[in-house]
């Protein structure tokens, strides 16, 4: 049941063709935002979020950019500012993702993934100063666990998440004073579209969940619920951290014997990495 906590703001989501995204421009719409919605490859999805959107009595539109190139980053602001009047919400969400080897990297993958989920979401609230600033705005930026916790053949990925609490922190004192609060959210294991893909088709949420503290695998409006409450004014006193919202993954110790057999198998019994 929609509170209307969001009435009259103005949002730019992007990525939101798919997962976390789409459901956090919905979630928005339902709490009475008008929203745009971001797409790279996903117009199928972008457009009927629009419709959903425009049933609920909210404007909405969609917008498609290409995040590998900077001019279609600052057109995607341009346009957002054009259908709304003015972006007061900016929710950073589009990222991809690579995992590989560390030696298998090459420099084209490590540098579109710092093109797209880091460049362009900096380039792309640069843009927006503007009306941020006169709106008071928001900006949240969404990171990842893997900021936080190693994962193998994730070094790239990883970086560019760190990249975005270092700079979200930085930013939101910064743009403080100009009255623009910036925060960051940091999902843990979620299931999308995209994860079922990954699993040829398999439901492995009941697999993923058991080896979540919490016991379940979140889904979008478990993410796209925080991410109303950083946007609300019972949020003002957030500003500059990134929140962590993964059912107790980085609360974790995870210590065991899955950890030391493989190493122990390896280099011998009593192995410790780096000593």
């Amino acid at each position: 049941m929609s509170t209307n906590r969001l009435k009259g703001r103005k949002a730019l989501v992007t990525g939101s063709g798919t997962g976390i995204g789409r459901e956090i421009a919905l979630e928005y719409a339902r709490e009475g935002a008008d929203v745009v919605f971001h797409y790279s490859r996903s117009p199928g999805g972008a457009h009927s979020g629009v419709a959903e959107a425009e049933a609920l009595g909210v404007r909405a539109s969609a917008v498609q950019a290409d995040f590998n190139n900077l001019d279609d980053v600052r057109r995607l602001a341009d346009e957002a500012v054009a259908a709304l009047g003015g972006i007061d919400l900016l929710v950073n969400n589009a990222g991809i993702t690579m995992n590989l080897p560390f030696e298998q990297v090459t420099p084209e993958q490590f540098d579109t993934l710092y093109r797209v989920n880091v460049r362009a979401q900096f380039f792309l609230t640069q843009r927006l100063l503007a009306p941020l600033e006169q709106a008071r705005g928001v900006v949240i930026n969404l990171s990842s666990v893997h900021a936080y916790q190693g994962m193998r053949e994730h070094s790239v990925y990883a970086g560019t998440k760190g990249a975005i609490v270092s700079y979200t922190r930085e930013l939101a004192v910064e743009l403080a004073t100009r009255g623009i609060r910036v925060v960051g959210l940091a999902p843990g294991g979620v299931w999308v579209e995209n994860t079922t893909k990954a699993a040829a088709g398999q439901d492995l949420s009941a697999q993923l969940g058991s080896s979540i503290p919490c016991g379940f695998v979140a889904l979008p409006p478990d993410i796209a619920k925080v991410a109303v409450f950083l946007a609300t004014g019972d949020a003002r006193y957030f500003l500059g951290q990134t929140l962590i919202v993964d059912g107790g993954t980085t609360s974790w110790l995870p210590f065991g014997e899955q950890w030391s057999q493989p190493l122990e198998a390896k280099f011998g019994k009593g192995y410790v990495p780096g000593l």
